[in-house]
């Protein structure tokens, strides 16, 4: 199985690259994020793979960061999501937006992905808030609330209405989620309604 590959870019399509590791290329398929991070051909490269095999094929994805690739083998967990759909979710939605997304339960943000329609993007951000924790989330939320540090099911009360209030204002409901999270982090879980929504408006505008 392999784990990682290291060596130069040849060539990058629109859904996968082709790296060249000693004189052998490999196709590796990857979210548009990541192809968009390799560089022009000949730049070095290094990047995680997660390997598939099949009985007519063995596929090699790759990913620029472990959290991404820990993200991508949670989505292939939900029902009706395969490679495809993951990496097309992982094309729009960076972990730490997916992170903000699953948190905020943000299905509308889900669904901007390619061949991703309301149904399953309610199914992601519904199981995927049970599965998330267990995702060594590293840099991922390192700028913004983690989904242990204001959990998900405590989003009722004051933080789910600040964050509907910002919805109505025009953010994205992943948006809001994450900027009403970080208050809460600093003004303590028992902050007011009022505070909630104009100091998240204060950091939605930094």
């Amino acid at each position: 199985m392999i784990g990682k590959l290291t060596g130069v870019v040849d060539s990058v399509a629109s859904d996968a690259a082709i790296i060249d590791v000693g004189g052998v290329g490999y196709v590796v398929h990857a979210s548009g994020k990541t192809l968009g991070r390799l560089g022009a051909r000949g730049s070095a490269v290094s990047l995680m793979i997660d390997t598939h095999v099949r009985e007519d094929a063995i596929s090699l994805f790759g990913f620029a960061e472990t959290v991404e690739r820990d993200w991508f083998r949670a989505l292939l967990n939900v029902q009706g999501v395969g490679a495809k759909v993951a990496l097309s979710i992982l094309s729009v939605l960076a972990p730490d937006e997916l992170a903000r997304a699953v948190a905020a339960q943000d299905k509308a943000a889900v669904a901007r992905a390619n061949g991703v329609g309301p149904k399953l993007a309610q199914r992601v951000v519904s199981e995927m808030k049970d599965k998330a924790g267990g995702i060594n989330l590293g840099a991922a939320l390192a700028a913004g609330s983690t989904i242990d540090a204001v959990p998900v099911n405590g989003a009722d009360g004051p933080m789910n209405d600040a964050v509907s209030a910002l919805v109505n204002l025009g953010y994205r409901r992943a948006e809001a989620y994450g900027a009403v999270a970080k208050v809460m982090q600093k003004e303590g879980a028992a902050a007011p309604l009022n505070d909630l929504i104009l100091k998240g408006l204060k950091e939605l505008s930094q």
